[in-house]
């Protein structure tokens, strides 16, 4: 079963990243390069309303996955449920009016208007407001459908809902226009399929009411057994938000639209490699969690080493190639020499920042599946305080470019400091075979073949040379990363033996 929710969480992520990568110059071609800024502004609003997520989407996807296996009776679960679920309402409808009220303000005085019309970004943010608190909803059901690993329903379901959002907002928009007012109106009517798929679906998950001993109550005296954890996920989710999003939060208001939408873009790209990882993430975590719950302890470390050797070979490969070929990449993509210029700079410093990153994660999953979070809060704790504060220096007096070279500063003595710090106290005599024989043993010879790609002086002229030049790094790079996989060499070399 992890098996197929791994491939399923993949396929699905691949096609999502894809859909939305591949046709981001398609909005930039027709909508402009501002009003594209608008839409990165979007993402960023996503990503700051986490914040008020106070860690109960991880929260009840844990208590999920405990209810799966045992750990949990159905009253409990259900009352847990019904408590959290009026938690998310009310944070919902509180988050959603409070951005509403401020989308004058933030349309004349924050963002950076050269040709826009005033009016429709005023309504434009307006709609963004119900549209990210809709999708903050969907945390609640996500949670139930991850935890009781029905991840190839959800992956199904997010490719088909990626469709209408990506795909289809073309349909309306050559129906209605290329303008902004246009895409958030659209985006508005799929986040309202979205919540309305998913709460459908954990309504089948949930324990049925007739098979419950004693009626399920309005208490919120079941949230009290799980906020500490929450609570504790709450901080850290709030200090991941602050990390990832401070930068674009002060580049949104420094840079016009039209810069801030080049930035977007190459934070985008280099986003990928965090999309890549994720599927991996969600299918172990709750795995973990469950086998952790049933004592198994050291067929939770074998899951937890062999995911870092699949992330590894898989994000690893994608991030070395990104860095690599930067420039060809996005002149590829966009056809537009320009945007690459500004682009790709920014590009190859977030790619790299994000490698680290996808690896350093994993201290996270173990911590999670214990149910504490005590080091994941301090560690984070100490890198808001660093980050934060030179995040702002350098993209007020850098720019993007500044902003890069934090992310990636940060991210590298993370990994190779406080994970390791983690890794001794809950597991103590892992870190070094993990992060030397489960990640470097297989990134750097990866990272050495791409480095050596840019020893050939080649001339590319043309989107399909561009194009060529980095599917065959890309392939160099992931062959290298695969054959230097001691997990993945010997299940290739199974293979092999058993065809012949």
């Amino acid at each position: 079963m992890l098996k197929k929710n791994i491939i399923a969480n993949y396929a699905s992520q691949i096609y999502v990243t894809l859909i939305g990568i591949l046709l981001l110059p398609m909005y930039i071609k027709y909508m402009g390069s501002e009003a594209y800024g608008l839409v990165g502004f979007f993402a960023m609003l996503q990503a700051w309303f986490g914040v008020l997520d106070l860690g109960l989407t991880p929260t009840i996807g844990r208590e999920t996955a405990r209810y799966q296996a045992g750990a949990l009776s159905a009253l409990a679960f259900r009352q847990l449920y019904r408590s959290l679920t009026i938690i998310f309402i009310t944070v919902a409808v509180v988050g959603g009016a409070t951005l509403f009220s401020f989308s004058n303000l933030v349309a004349t005085r924050w963002l950076t208007i050269e040709n826009l019309p005033v009016n429709d970004v005023i309504v434009s943010v307006q709609i963004m407001a119900v549209s990210v608190a809709l999708r903050w909803m969907c945390g609640l059901y996500r949670g139930v459908v991850t935890g009781s690993e029905r991840l190839v329903w959800l992956s199904g379901f997010n490719a088909t809902i990626a469709t209408f959002r990506f795909v289809g907002v073309f349909v309306s928009m050559w129906c209605f226009g290329f303008t902004p007012l246009v895409f958030f109106i659209h985006q508005l009517g799929i986040a309202l399929l979205e919540i309305i798929g998913l709460a459908s679906k954990t309504q089948q998950l949930l324990p049925s009411k007739s098979s419950l001993q004693q009626k399920i109550g309005w208490s919120f005296k079941p949230v009290k057994s799980v906020l500490k954890f929450s609570l504790t996920i709450a901080f850290t989710a709030s200090v991941w938000v602050f990390v990832t999003q401070t930068d674009k939060l002060v580049l949104s208001g420094i840079l016009s639209l039209e810069n801030y939408g080049y930035f977007t873009l190459a934070v985008l790209v280099s986003n990928g490699i965090m999309v890549i990882g994720s599927p991996i993430s969600s299918a172990i975590m709750p795995r973990m969690a469950r086998l952790y719950a049933e004592n198994k302890h050291d067929e939770m470390i074998n899951i937890y080493r062999q995911s870092t050797q699949l992330v590894s070979i898989i994000a690893g490969s994608a991030a070395i190639t990104l860095v690599v070929t930067a420039k060809p990449l996005l002149i590829a993509w966009t056809g537009d020499e320009y945007l690459a210029e500004q682009a790709a700079p920014i590009l190859r410093l977030y790619a790299a920042g994000n490698a680290f990153l996808v690896i350093a994660a994993f201290a996270y999953y173990l911590q999670y599946a214990s149910g504490n979070l005590r080091y994941h809060l301090i560690g984070n704790a100490g890198l808001v305080v660093l980050l934060i504060p030179s995040v702002i220096l350098a993209a007020t007096y850098f720019g993007g470019i500044g902003a890069g070279y934090v992310w990636l500063t940060m991210n590298a003595l993370f990994l190779l400091i406080w994970v390791a710090y983690v890794h001794h106290k809950l597991q103590p005599g892992l870190h070094f075979n993990w992060l030397f024989g489960d990640a470097v043993r297989i990134m750097l010879p990866a990272s050495l073949v791409g480095v050596s790609s840019l020893l050939f002086q080649v001339d590319l002229i043309g989107r399909f040379e561009n194009f060529a030049f980095v599917v065959i790094v890309g392939m160099l790079v992931i062959s290298v990363a695969l054959l230097s996989s001691n997990v993945a060499r010997a299940k290739l070399i199974f293979k092999f033996r058993n065809n012949n």
